[in-house]
């Protein structure tokens, strides 16, 4: 119980926190959440704003790369665990369905979506090739691999990226912390690091970082065809 009761405490610090000056009631209780939830919001703003200023550059540079390898008939093969996993399905989706009406699809695919091929290999390889298996089967060299992690030590991401640079595809990731083995092994082309230690955090900036990446892809996109137009 007291396990549960801490982790809630983590999670959602206004229903635990002294209310000064009042005595606990509904009112107060609304007013330590309004508190909170304005707490967290200038969080991600400032974090958004940091990761944003950070990597405008390298975010640039990324999206030329991605436009060349979309321009050369590549896909993109994204993968991560967990809530990681789920980014990389929005990842895939944002690209053969994009928001806007004015940008092109874009062929890509969710590797941890695949349930039954990921479940076979975990069960008779391991769970550390269940991505590296996927790209040596589906990558080529036009390809891009993005991979989610936020510790950036995910063994199978990390796996996945070496078996990605083996095949000469673009490689980018996204990942937490320090950045972890992902930002250290060399193995990837452009690797963006929300530098925080709370996971939510984390996979808010990682978010923030992908759509103005997608984004910048769909104008580099734009620009390669009006040139040839």
């Amino acid at each position: 119980m007291s396990d549960s009761r801490d982790f809630a405490r983590e999670l959602y610090p206004f229903l635990y926190a002294p209310v000064h000056g009042a005595t606990d009631s509904a009112a107060a209780l609304l007013d330590s959440v309004r508190d909170s939830t304005l707490a967290k919001c200038a969080e991600v703003v400032a974090l958004r704003a940091e990761l944003l200023d950070e990597y405008e550059e390298q975010l640039e540079r990324a999206a030329a790369a991605m436009a060349g390898q979309f321009a050369r008939g590549g896909k993109l093969l994204a993968f991560g665990n967990g809530g990681s996993a789920t980014d990389a399905d929005d990842a895939a989706i944002d690209c053969m369905s994009p928001p806007l009406n004015l940008w092109r699809a874009l062929p890509a695919i969710s590797l941890p979506a695949d349930s039954a091929t990921v479940t076979a290999v975990a069960n008779d390889v391991g769970l550390e090739s269940i991505f590296a298996r996927q790209l040596g089967a589906l990558g080529e060299g036009a390809d891009i691999a993005l991979g989610f992690s936020t510790s950036g030590n995910s063994a199978n991401v990390v796996a996945a990226f070496a078996e990605a640079r083996r095949r000469g595809m673009l490689t980018i990731a996204f990942t937490g912390y320090d950045g972890g083995t992902v930002a250290r092994g060399g193995a990837v082309d452009f690797c963006f690091v929300a530098r925080r230690e709370f996971v939510p955090r984390i996979q808010e900036g990682h978010a923030t970082l992908w759509h103005a990446l997608l984004e910048l892809v769909q104008d580099a996109l734009s620009d390669r065809a009006e040139s040839v137009e």
